[in-house]
């Protein structure tokens, strides 16, 4: 009997020792171990917060410029594409009929990008056939076509379609140059401020092409 009762007490003080260290292992681990635990899950909640909050200011960050180009860049591109459509059936240069291609591939994206923007940004897209009022609300967009010029285009066809089709794209991607370079000098958009200069380099290339189509070079 003695000796049952010195095993049960021998029992009873180990069962009490693991649980001890039971207890005091789970209290270091949520101190000590808290990034593996609900510790881990709380230091990642903060972190990923602001880091998808910054994400997200980054991608929205847009300026009063940013505005302005898109939509000023977006009537000036229809109405090239406008023009360029109108050469397949009317130009007698092969090169002509390159180069309004050219324009056209280039951009129609461009237009869906940048309305994409002015959505993303709550502001209204340029309504389609809006370009004579968005010139004046521009104070006069740099190149763009008056009504009768466009008319006169559309009346022409041979070798007189490609030379007004050269010298009025040619005075139309000037103006898109120069509202590119406002965009990178004023504009905050990061991507904006992109296809900006890549409206810079490709128009800039095309007016010189231009120029030597007509013999300016």
């Amino acid at each position: 009997m003695i000796r049952k009762r010195s095993l049960m007490r021998r029992t009873a003080v180990v069962a009490a020792a693991g649980a001890a260290a039971l207890v005091l292992a789970a209290c270091g681990g949520s101190g000590d171990d808290g990034s593996a635990g609900h510790g881990g899950h709380a230091a990642t909640a903060p972190s990923s917060a602001p880091s998808s909050a910054s994400a997200s200011a980054s991608q929205g960050q847009h300026n009063a410029a940013d505005v302005a180009f898109a939509k000023g860049m977006i009537p000036h591109h229809r109405q090239a594409v406008e023009m360029a459509d109108l050469a397949p059936g009317r130009a007698r240069s092969a090169e002509v009929k390159k180069l309004a291609a050219d324009i056209k591939k280039a951009q129609d994206p461009e237009i869906r990008t940048l309305s994409g923007w002015l959505t993303s940004w709550g502001k209204d897209v340029p309504a389609e056939g809006a370009m004579d009022h968005s010139t004046h609300d521009m104070g006069g967009m740099g190149g763009m076509m008056t009504a009768e010029e466009m008319t006169g285009l559309e009346n022409a066809s041979g070798k007189a379609f490609d030379t007004a089709f050269t010298e009025l794209m040619i005075k139309h991607h000037e103006g898109a140059v120069e509202m590119a370079r406002t965009e990178q000098a004023d504009g905050a958009h990061g991507p904006a401020k992109k296809m900006a200069g890549e409206i810079i380099d490709s128009q800039s290339a095309e007016i010189e092409q231009m120029n030597a189509l007509l013999g300016k070079d």
